[in-house]
């Protein structure tokens, strides 16, 4: 991972990134002491989003189970938490299981389950600055871990550090139906003109509408697809593909997506802007 050089002035949020809030622990250091890249303030993205795949392609090479690999990659949660503190990324969005998972067989499903019920039960991040929401639907999710998901909510919502949202039994397409739906009923009690429905009136309705756009779409497991994931958020996301399975990801595989990401241009649509001679 490269790390720049840049002066201590141009970093996001500036020194504060080695300082956290007296009221909470700073991150666990890298075991082999690695720090985070200097970004300068505007190449840094507000919000990463993270579709963490290949859990049981890693575990299968090492012969072991399926389940093995979903477990190993709690550990990979963990670290890119902590990279994402230690940087300073506002918003960090995973794709934990997604409506189409269910589709998986049972034994598996039941083990992915497993391992969101125990993270959340142990509740790693409790002394850090970290705000938990969680976007999806209740449907077919256990009612333990939906109760445990609202109340990590509830118990962490007046955090300011990292936003970490856990996509669960999540999907895109379900997202914009369900806003879609919202936005008629609107239309069918008279709050709204369905001529004059803007993008904004779409946003509005989403069911975190305070949720950023992407920056930074990163798909780990060298799959290069977007997967149902966040399709309104992420329409002028970067993309960013990695070839390692995601138990093999540690934080500075996030400081290095960062990077890269730093070196980009993004115009949204517009011309790019011309150097005078």
């Amino acid at each position: 991972v490269r790390q720049d050089s840049g002066g201590a002035g141009c970093l996001r949020d500036g020194a504060a990134r080695n300082s956290f809030p007296a009221a909470f622990s700073a991150p666990p250091p890298h075991p082999d002491g690695h720090q985070p890249p200097r970004i300068p303030a505007g190449q840094m993205p507000l919000h990463v989003a993270v579709i963490m795949d290949g859990n049981g392609r890693w575990a299968q090479q090492r012969g072991l189970s399926r389940q093995a690999g979903h477990q190993a990659g709690a550990a990979a949660v963990r670290e890119t938490v902590h990279g994402a503190l230690e940087i300073g990324l506002r918003h960090l969005t995973l794709y934990t299981f997604s409506t189409e998972n269910w589709k998986r067989d049972a034994e598996e499903v039941d083990a992915i389950l497993d391992v969101v019920r125990a993270e959340l039960t142990d509740n790693p991040f409790r002394d850090l600055d970290v705000r938990i929401r969680w976007h999806g639907r209740t449907g077919k999710l256990p009612t333990d871990i939906s109760d445990l998901l609202r109340r990590r909510e509830r118990t962490t919502r007046e955090r300011t550090g990292l936003t970490l949202t856990m996509c669960i039994n999540y999907g895109g397409r379900d997202e914009i139906t369900r806003t879609a739906a919202h936005l008629a009923r609107q239309v069918r009690d008279g709050h709204l003109h369905a001529d004059h429905i803007s993008e904004k009136d779409f946003a509005r309705h989403l069911p975190h509408p305070d949720m950023p756009d992407v920056d930074l779409l990163w798909r780990t497991g060298s799959e290069q697809r977007t997967s149902n994931f966040l399709p309104w958020h992420a329409a002028y996301a970067e993309l960013h593909f990695t070839h390692d399975c995601w138990p093999d990801i540690d934080r500075r595989h996030l400081w290095q997506a960062i990077t890269e990401y730093s070196h980009r241009q993004r115009h949204h649509g517009a011309t790019p802007a011309t150097t005078a001679t």
